[in-house]
């Protein structure tokens, strides 16, 4: 009878340990996995000098809050809409037909409703959208440009991940879809959300390479204020977001892991609502995040819907497109 230290030497022998080989027999870095000389250099290594820049590289400079908004308003509202689709799959490299239809509802069934209840209540937004979801749905731009009161931004080429990127694919990429987001509407964008919010160390250098007025990505306060790079004011505006504020991680659903909603939409109002009151307390910015195959299902519409009315209730409420309170706030200072 062999020995259990014989068995285990046969299956060492027959079934060497899995080694995490490239298929195209590079030696880069896996995705998502930081350069090899900071694995090798773990942060409580580093010198201070070293920790000071990596901290300062893109910081948050003045508070660019107006003394008074637009009509002596007291608080601006920003609306805006991630129309991703089927972006984030493909990205991902993700291609069933399932989670293509899960995207395509955004532009179906979501997109729609969003619009009517915009024009219901004549309240303005700012679409951030990936090229590649532009190409897909030409005629979703067309509706979303029909009433002159919307604007379309920026959002990456197919939602891909900037801290994935060499310097030079995310500059063709950013380059791209702004030159495709141009063609298609007929203007060319002036602000950007970046795909899930990510930035590299370039991405910043490559916004203002483009000459954008405004950036929506960053979470460094809830007012609009002037982007610091290496401690030197760039002129770019930042209109700040959170993930409170965004519908993506109440919402979300994978059916291949745990995830799933776990919060009521009455809820998500109540906090949206909260955010709101704040801001209006404070006289700055309530910014919004959403996304059509996301917000666009019926229960959760019906939750915009009453945050909308509650904010129209309220005396002095602007909303305007994210241009519109970038440029704003830039003119005031």
């Amino acid at each position: 009878m062999p020995t259990i230290l014989t068995i285990l030497a046969i299956l060492l022998i027959v079934s060497p340990p899995a080694m995490a080989i490239d298929s195209s027999g590079s030696d880069q870095q896996p995705q998502g996995q930081p350069p090899q000389d900071q694995q090798q250099d773990p942060p409580w290594k580093w010198p201070e000098r070293r920790v000071l820049d990596t901290v300062n590289k893109i910081r948050a400079g003045r508070d660019l809050t107006p003394k008074q908004w637009p009509g002596g308003a007291r608080v601006a509202v920003g609306l805006s809409f991630d129309f991703d689709n089927e972006t984030v799959s493909l990205r991902d490299g993700q291609t069933s037909p399932a989670l293509m239809a899960q995207g395509e509802y955004g532009a179906r069934a979501g997109l729609p409703r969003i619009l009517r209840l915009l024009d219901k209540t004549r309240v303005p937004a700012t679409f951030f959208i990936p090229a590649i979801s532009a190409k897909l749905y030409p005629q979703s731009i067309k509706d979303i440009l029909a009433g002159r009161r919307h604007e379309i931004g920026l959002h990456g080429w197919i939602h891909e991940r900037n801290s994935q990127l060499s310097e030079e694919d995310e500059r063709s990429l950013m380059r791209r879809s702004l030159e495709a987001l141009t063609e298609i509407t007929g203007k060319k964008p002036v602000g950007i959300r970046t795909p899930s919010w990510d930035f590299s160390p370039s991405t910043m250098k490559l916004i203002k390479e483009l000459g954008l007025t405004y950036d929506s990505s960053l979470m460094a306060d809830d007012r609009p204020y002037e982007v610091l790079v290496e401690g030197v004011p760039s002129d770019l505006v930042e209109l700040p977001v959170e993930w409170i504020m965004d519908d993506y991680p109440y919402f979300n659903m994978d059916r291949f892991s745990t995830v799933r909603p776990q919060i009521q939409p009455d809820d998500v109002y109540n906090i949206w609502r909260s955010e709101f009151d704040g801001a209006y307390d404070e006289g700055t910015m309530f910014i919004l995040t959403m996304h059509p195959h996301i917000t666009g299902h019926r229960s959760r519409m019906a939750i915009l819907e009453r945050l909308i009315n509650y904010m129209k209730s309220r005396p002095g409420v602007w909303f305007a497109t994210h241009e519109e309170i970038a440029r704003y706030v830039a003119r005031k200072q």
